[in-house]
């Protein structure tokens, strides 16, 4: 087995190969991978059973189940899709974002060039396999793919048809074998976080306590968001019917994802809010209250049924504004105002996704304006925080952060920056600040019309 430093090493040397291909070259082979992936479909299923029987077994929780399941519903499919869907995006490596004449005979540039070699680190969902070696091919950048325990059996068989493309098309399409690689192991991971000269980021997807401990043991810049923890505040001003579709969308549209609605504020001057409270009962979401709310809404309901009561429960406090359900459960609290709801969602949310409901514009901009979150919505539910719906083809996942890049990361976010001068013999002596008398020229041009 390779030790850590011969696979990053491998990666790097790919990486170097990978970033000097055309865009009509990276975009083949990902067809080629799409291809390969659809025909071995009846393989790679009685693999996922596998690894969902072992996961029932071992009593993996309901939400992670659903997320190893490859093939339910259309995500198999989905998948497939976004291969082509990235492929098929404009190139991302190249683009000249700045465009400044110097003097006459020099130009600068400001060009747009992978980011190098990526360690993605993720759990459960195999179809991650896809999604990245897709980005991160079309992105120029080389890849090291780490899958939990849980997908082992479905990470290895669609591993082995990327690897076999990429090795039998190598001549065509000229992506070198080492493009991307996958690993198994924990301690594989926990090697290669100490290659911080080789590898130049790490992506964890995964639970709060899988990224805690990257952060925790790597030098390596980390790109990716611990929970998910989104909330929804429906104002006085809101129209109740959006409120309801919204609200019950964005906690049972897919409750293990990590932009599902997992708090939702309410300001009880709202006419007739109840309703929204019913509705989520009634379609199967367990609210944990405050005591005002829950003495508000037994108030309200006449003939409160014991099904209703029983998704009532009491909110704890301590935890449940701080938490990921990441099931068919919400806490639910009053807001008196607009201010109210950015203090306590700046204060209890993770920064990933958070949205307001109301049909008063003022508070829809303070709104907007005030939760300091990577994405933040109105009228809209925060399920559409996802790099497929954002037209990005697919993402490498959320980043939470400030720097590089924020909220779903596709190919923008994949890439850098270089800055290229091409001149003409230029020297700086010849040039004031440097002994010389030329003043330079600093003239900016429209970056879209140049084409190096």
């Amino acid at each position: 087995m390779s030790s850590a430093y011969e696979i990053a090493k491998s990666a790097r040397v790919a990486g170097n190969i990978l970033k000097t291909l055309s865009n009509e070259s990276r975009s083949a082979i990902l067809y080629k991978i799409h291809d390969s992936l659809a025909a071995s479909k009846e393989t790679i299923k009685s693999a996922n059973e596998k690894d969902l029987v072992a996961a029932e077994t071992s009593g993996l929780s309901s939400a992670l189940l659903k997320r190893l399941n490859l093939f339910q519903g259309d995500k198999f499919d989905t998948m497939l899709q976004g291969i082509k869907d990235v492929a098929d995006l404009q190139d991302p490596v190249g683009q000249v974002k700045l465009a400044r004449q110097l003097d006459d005979d020099m130009m600068l540039y400001q060009v747009t060039a992978p980011v190098g070699v990526l360690l993605v680190i993720f759990e459960s969902r195999p179809e991650v396999i896809a999604n990245i070696t897709a980005l991160c091919i079309k992105s120029g950048n080389a890849g090291i793919l780490k899958g939990g325990k849980e997908s082992v059996n479905t990470f290895r068989e669609m591993a082995q048809v990327i690897n076999d493309t990429i090795a039998n098309n190598v001549n065509e399409t000229g992506v070198p074998v080492g493009a991307v690689q996958l690993i198994e192991t924990r301690q594989d991971v926990s090697d290669l976080l100490d290659q911080d000269e080789l590898i130049d980021l790490v992506v964890p997807r995964g639970s709060n306590a899988l990224v805690r401990n990257i952060k925790r043991n790597t030098k390596i810049p980390v790109l990716g968001h611990a929970d998910g923890i989104c909330s929804i505040y429906v104002d006085e001003f809101a129209d109740l019917e959006k409120a309801k579709r919204i609200s019950v969308d964005a906690k049972t549209n897919y409750p293990a994802g990590c932009n599902a609605m997992e708090t939702l504020l309410i300001n009880p001057k709202l006419n007739e809010w109840e309703h929204i409270l019913t509705n989520m009962i009634a379609n199967g979401v367990t609210l944990h209250v405050t005591p005002e709310v829950k003495d508000a809404y037994t108030g309200k309901v006449d003939n409160l049924i014991d099904e209703i009561k029983s998704h009532i429960v009491d909110v704890d406090e301590s935890e449940d504004f701080d938490k990921e359900f990441l099931s068919l459960d919400c806490a639910v609290k009053f807001v008196k105002d607009t201010q109210s709801a950015i203090e306590h969602i700046n204060e209890h949310s993770s920064r990933h996704t958070d949205s307001i409901i109301t049909e008063n514009q003022a508070n829809a901009d303070k709104f907007l304006k005030g939760i300091d979150s990577a994405g933040v919505y109105w009228n809209a539910s925060t399920r559409f925080a996802d790099g497929f719906r954002y037209g990005f083809g697919t993402e490498v996942g959320i980043s939470t952060s400030k720097i590089h890049a924020r909220g779903p990361v596709g190919l923008d976010g994949l890439v850098t920056y270089q800055y290229q001068i091409r001149g003409n013999g230029n020297i700086a002596a010849d040039y004031l600040g440097a002994g010389g008398n030329r003043a330079f020229v600093h003239k900016d041009l429209d970056p879209t019309k140049i084409h190096l």
